[in-house]
């Protein structure tokens, strides 16, 4: 078969570039770029995508070869049918690599229709590092590249307001937006830039807050012969993901409106505040991960997949999501069951191989994170405790003993805590009120003393000892 190319693919596109990305990986081409086809495809949005590449390592050869073309592929269960869909998405224009073509990436800030600027650059890129210097063709940090390219704006259209732009980092950090605003205005101060520059970054670029979600596998191995001959080209940028996608953008309403996306069926969100879904998104998606590792491990599954379809297990997450978890946030109660649905519906993805021994990762930090917060509030507001929240910690002590059933279970944490277990479990007087007392005691972790919690340390100590003398299926029914 021929190589993916704009010339065989009979793909000609006149459309302005209005996207500058900083990143050409398979999550922002799965993710944005998908999503800026359908907004070309659909909506008066028409705008290409320049991929500026962050690193000095590589040159994206491949997405040059084919002429920024690439296909996504993505499966999953929506309202209860699988489905799977497949793009070719053709709004990528060329890619510029500033370590060897600095003058072209300057002179992209004199597109007048330059507009939006989007990065992926790890958690670790948006940084400040005060040995960047103006003079280095580029710097070393992304956000100095951007000072860079947003000074060489500024001076070129002398300060007009009208050429500031839309920043919507999507880096996995909290206020990513703001966090990035932060880094160049330290490099305007660092580099003595006028302070009209600061003055006309703050006032007439919107740095967006925002949240991202969809699972993307990359490079789809095993079916990719399958594939190509269905899509009839070689296609070495074809990128797999599940179809569930959120992007969630805290911004002011006329972006919104300039872009568009409230005439797709995308979902995206603009809000005035993103606190709330990521609290949606931290409690119930990865608190109901959380709670499923050690639950569904010592039940004998040993996938996400396989322990959601458990008729008992399934119930579990489901009556953990629904009783304890919604009733304490504050959200539409359609939306919560919307989010729960599709939190299902994701857990149940095929194409999705979770294995829960990976996702086991510090499950002592992340139950205090995603599932403690659920316990204390909802104590609070109803005056007893989340039985199945408790269950979850319960099932995490004893998972942490390290060996189940005469099977080792390969444990990954801090080395400190592992000890403290390991030391737990191998006390002569291990009655499960002490293990339950001792556990809850750790302060440290848990900012607090939890046996303050009334209740919770004897409900803890009965879910132990349940599940250690008649197992964690036998403890579920219980909860039935």
């Amino acid at each position: 078969m021929q190589l993916l190319n704009r010339e065989r693919a009979g793909l000609v596109s006149s459309r302005p570039e209005r996207v500058m990305q900083f990143g050409g990986g398979n999550f922002l081409r799965a993710f944005v770029d998908w999503m800026i086809d359908h907004l070309n495809k659909i909506t008066d949005f028409s705008g290409n995508v320049v991929i500026i590449k962050p690193t000095e390592r590589g040159d994206y050869q491949e997405l040059r070869d084919q002429d920024g073309l690439f296909h996504v592929v993505l499966n999953g269960i929506r309202q209860g049918e699988l489905v799977q869909e497949k793009t070719l998405v053709d709004c990528v224009s060329r890619v510029i690599h500033p370590y060897r073509e600095w003058d072209a990436y300057l002179k992209l800030a004199e597109q007048e229709a330059m507009r939006y600027i989007v990065s992926n650059t790890t958690e670790a890129g948006i940084a400040f590092n005060e040995t960047d210097k103006f003079a280095d063709h580029p710097p070393r940090e992304f956000p100095a590249k951007l000072t860079h390219w947003l000074y060489h704006r500024y001076t070129h259209f002398k300060g007009d307001p009208e050429r500031g732009c839309v920043l919507l980092p999507v880096e996995l950090i909290e206020q990513n937006g703001d966090e990035l605003r932060n880094c160049i205005l330290q490099y305007a101060d660092h580099w003595g830039l006028e302070p009209g520059f600061a003055t006309w970054v703050q006032e007439h670029n919107v740095f967006c807050n925002t949240l991202v979600d969809r699972i993307v596998s990359g490079y789809p191995d095993a079916e990719a012969d399958d594939l190509q001959q269905e899509l009839g080209f070689t296609d070495k940028l074809l990128v797999a993901g599940e179809y569930y996608h959120s992007w969630v953008i805290q911004a002011p309403e006329w972006v919104a409106r300039e872009m568009h996306f409230d005439e797709t069926d995308l979902e995206v969100k603009f809000v005035d505040d993103l606190t709330t879904y990521r609290i949606i998104k931290v409690r119930m998606l990865n608190g109901a991960h959380t709670a499923m590792v050690p639950v569904g491990y010592l039940s004998g599954m040993r996938s996400v997949r396989e322990a959601v379809e458990e008729p008992h297990i399934g119930n579990y997450i489901r009556q953990l999501l629904h009783q304890e978890v919604m009733p304490t946030l504050d959200a539409p109660s359609q939306e919560l069951r919307d989010f729960a649905q599709a939190v299902i519906d994701r857990f149940l993805n095929p194409s999705i191989h979770h294995q829960l021994i990976s996702i086991a990762l510090n499950s002592t930090s992340k139950y205090r994170t995603r599932l403690l917060p659920t316990l204390l509030a909802y104590q609070q507001k109803q005056g007893s405790l989340p039985p199945r929240v408790v269950l979850a910690l319960a099932a995490l002590t004893v998972f942490y003993k390290g060996e189940w059933l005469d099977e080792k279970i390969p444990l990954q944490d801090d080395p400190a805590r592992l000890r403290f277990f390991e030391e737990l479990w191998q006390k002569k007087d291990n009655d499960p009120e002490a293990i339950s007392r001792r556990v809850l005691g750790q302060s440290e972790w848990w900012d607090t003393d939890l046996n303050e919690v009334p209740g919770l340390t004897d409900m803890l100590a009965r879910f132990i000892e349940l599940i250690c003398t008649k197992g964690m299926y036998k403890t579920l029914l219980k909860l039935q």
